[in-house]
């Protein structure tokens, strides 16, 4: 008999807006699913991010079938799992762990989650040089995802340089010598004067870390701007970027379909992601008006 009942989590810090347990339990209500998806915030509990591997192992024990992982804990939770999917071990961070015959396997679903946003919000847009902001765990993935759907050239800035060095030579490692580089963000206004394009992927943004992650004077017209944020939708950033007409997406796109993704490997049962951006769009603004 199929299993119809599902207990998962989300490992993370300050995780408390996130729309991840009603995005799943939506999908799941209209599957006919029993499922709980409990938030384990370790700013909450008050432990360190490297306390990954204890949480991962206590919810293996307690009969979960499945853990996200987020910021600050995608790239530590690895060394605490017993297997990789090839995307995750190619990118060197796990958003999604699941648990089969008493073993941990690591996925991610952000590289395909922010692929298949990318190509529908902004499906025509010029891909020659993309900048990007932010070399963690989210940013390692939608910068594989960005060369994968043809961009030629990704800088990647970010605070810690050693950060942004090591991500550009893992993706020149895995899509060619010359498809990437790493740069310091002073030199953001000439990167952004010369490119196509700019993805962010920092916490910059979000209902916690609120402002923009570089000036608005940078952002001008022919600028396409790429958020990861999704809580709130319409970040400072990409309202500063409509004011001056750039093309925009925003980061409810990934949210969900890397939402999908993990509710497939969770549940391997098919969910309809036309109905969870639905989901996301009425939770978000439910959740803006009570913030």
């Amino acid at each position: 008999m199929p299993q119809d009942s599902y207990l998962v989590g989300l490992i993370g810090s300050g995780i408390g807006p996130s729309l991840s347990p009603a995005l799943h339990e939506r999908e799941a209500d209209r599957q006919g699913l029993r499922y709980v998806y409990r938030l384990i915030d370790i700013h909450t509990l008050g432990v360190a991010p490297e306390a990954v591997g204890d949480l991962v192992r206590a919810a293996r024990d307690l009969g979960f079938d499945g853990l996200n992982i987020t910021h600050p804990c995608k790239q530590l939770v690895i060394e605490h799992l017993d297997a990789l999917a090839p995307q995750a071990e190619a990118l060197g961070a796990v958003n999604t762990v699941v648990f089969a015959d008493g073993r941990a396997i690591g996925h991610n679903t952000d590289v395909t989650g922010f692929a298949a946003s990318f190509a529908r919000g902004l499906p025509d847009v010029p891909l020659e040089r993309v900048v990007q902001l932010g070399a963690g765990g989210a940013g390692a993935a939608v910068a594989h995802a960005t060369l994968t759907l043809g961009a030629e050239h990704v800088t990647v800035v970010d605070a810690m340089p050693d950060r942004a060095a090591d991500l550009a030579a893992s993706l020149n490692r895995r899509f060619g010598p010359g498809r990437a580089a790493a740069a310091s963000l002073d030199a953001l206004p000439r990167l952004l004067a010369g490119a196509d394009g700019v993805v962010h992927a920092t916490p910059t943004g979000m209902a916690a870390h609120p402002g923009l992650p570089f000036p608005a004077e940078l952002l001008r017209s022919g600028l396409w701007v790429a958020e990861v944020v999704y809580r709130p939708l319409e970040t400072e950033l990409l309202r500063a970027a409509r004011e001056v007409g750039c093309a925009t997406l925003d980061g409810g796109g990934m949210a969900v379909f890397q939402a999908a993704d993990a509710f497939r490997l969770f549940t391997g049962r098919e969910p309809d992601a036309g109905r969870m951006l639905a989901d996301i769009g009425e939770l978000a603004g439910v959740a803006s008006v009570r913030n």
